[in-house]
């Protein structure tokens, strides 16, 4: 049978690390666009109370989005000791391009795809540069779709990559500017034939786009006359949370049940991370859905309190910390079973199902 099965993984976290002490001197509006009177203090203390975030990564002005991609993606490549011109496609899921660190001007054509595919030095023509825009679940989207290239024939081998300099594309007077971090991660995917099942077992994708897609979007600054950007990440913070709650454990729940398994033999759950609370909250509703009362203890890692939201890099940057035992005491073994799963700006969610090989 096909299976479709990662072979090299890889992440880059840029150096500089940004912790809440260092946005002591913003100033916040709400959303009706008044200043919000309480002290930058209190604002930061409640903040971290709710997403546990206490620090992020922010790129250096010289560093664009592709060249995270490429960082994260040379390590993948040599990992799995492929030839990079063996590659059929280059999937990267972003969510804003390049986007110049001064102007903050978004800059996606040619693709971020294409620019990764040329900053890596691939001659190959045969290789398809393809970009991923599907919000925060645009890594484990590109997953999926390798995995259909592979059962069509399409492709043998696939690189998909998420990067994101959010950092460059919030509003610095609104509150949700504190969730966002830059990051990359990697994996390179082959089909491997064998006559036992590991790799992708079961997945699953929805998107809801009516009123959803408020949810999650771009738009002008909170404060009047702000001269910076147009293009902001605007965060309808309590509609995400309840959707993501509603909607997130039931897909999960039934990719787990398409696989023929059940919840206490999945090892790990890789969440997209935005907010601490909400992760917490999804995966009690997970194991509630089975009547579980008492979770895995270690079944759900977090890394959102040291690197913030990096949107489609979360994943596969802590995949690939896992793998290299460079997450805590977290580890996989032979045969584990693990659950990807994210939900981001569409509203879109998904999850994979992956037996480690």
């Amino acid at each position: 049978m096909l299976n479709t099965v990662i072979t090299g993984s890889g992440h880059f976290l840029p150096e500089k690390i940004v912790k809440n002490s260092d946005f002591l001197n913003y100033e916040f509006y709400d959303e009706q666009g008044n200043f919000i009177e309480k002290p930058v203090s209190e604002i930061i203390q409640k903040f971290q109370e709710i997403t546990e975030i206490e620090e992020r990564r922010y790129a250096e002005p010289s560093d664009f989005t592709s060249d995270l991609a490429v960082y994260a993606a040379l390590q993948a490549i040599e990992e799995a000791g492929i030839d990079k011109e063996e590659l059929d496609y280059v999937i990267v899921a972003n969510n804003y391009g390049d986007i110049d660190p001064t102007y903050r001007q978004v800059d996606n054509m040619p693709s971020v795809a294409t620019r990764v595919k040329n900053k890596l030095g691939i001659k190959n023509n045969r290789c398809r540069p393809y970009d991923m825009l599907f919000g925060c679940p645009g890594w484990i989207e590109g997953v999926i779709l390798s995995h259909h290239l592979f059962l069509s024939g399409t492709a043998k081998k696939t690189l998909v990559i998420g990067a994101d300099t959010l950092s460059r594309a919030v509003d610095p007077h609104d509150r949700t500017a504190m969730i966002f971090a830059d990051g990359a991660g990697a994996v390179v995917l082959e089909a491997k034939e064998d006559d036992s099942k590991y790799g992708i077992i079961s997945y699953d994708t929805i998107s809801d786009s009516m009123d959803e897609m408020t949810y999650l979007l771009n738009d002008v600054s909170l404060k009047e006359g702000y001269e910076g950007s147009k293009i902001n990440i605007k965060m309808r913070g309590r509609k995400v949370y309840e959707y993501a709650l509603r909607k997130v454990p039931a897909l999960i729940k039934r990719v787990i049940d398409n696989s023929g398994l059940d919840a206490l033999q999945v090892n790990k759950i890789l969440l997209h991370q935005a907010n601490a609370k909400m992760d917490h909250a999804m995966i009690e509703r997970l194991y509630k859905l089975y009547n579980i009362t008492e979770i895995p203890e270690n079944v759900a890692p977090m890394t959102v309190q040291k690197f913030g939201n990096s949107s489609v890099a979360t994943v596969p940057t802590m995949y690939d910390l896992i793998s290299k035992k460079q997450l805590g005491s977290h580890e996989f073994k032979s045969g584990d079973h693990i659950v990807f799963g994210s939900v981001g700006a569409g509203m879109n969610i998904n999850a994979i199902l992956y037996k480690m090989p």
